[in-house]
């Protein structure tokens, strides 16, 4: 698997206005009591949640880039680890320890 960015595939912008457009059409459109209590309830709570999806989404997005990063720099230094270890080195662990550590784990306490 490679380290590829990721688009989300929906334009996250594009549907917060949408639903914004929405809320307006149904406001203007049943503007007395024509359109069922219940069902302008129900309108107004699934279109003024898609700003929210859409914030988690983005921040679902952001940690995912962050958790890909930690990855590909854990697996960096297993290589490297392995590669010290082939060649002899002296302390071959200490590339997937600083790393460990660098990423904010206590390698003493296995953490």
């Amino acid at each position: 698997m490679t380290n590829s960015p990721y688009h989300p595939r929906i334009d996250l912008q594009e549907a917060i206005n949408r639903s914004r457009t929405a809320l307006r059409i149904v406001a203007n459109t049943w503007p007395d009591e024509s359109l069922p209590a219940i069902l302008r309830r129900n309108l107004d709570e699934a279109l003024n949640a898609i700003p929210a999806l859409a914030a988690e989404v983005e921040r679902l997005s952001v940690e995912l880039r962050e958790t890909r990063i930690h990855r590909a720099n854990l697996a960096a230094a297993a290589r490297a680890t392995l590669n010290a270890h082939r060649d002899g080195e002296r302390d071959p662990l200490s590339y997937l320890l600083d790393e460990l550590q660098a990423q904010g784990y206590d390698a003493e306490r296995r953490a």
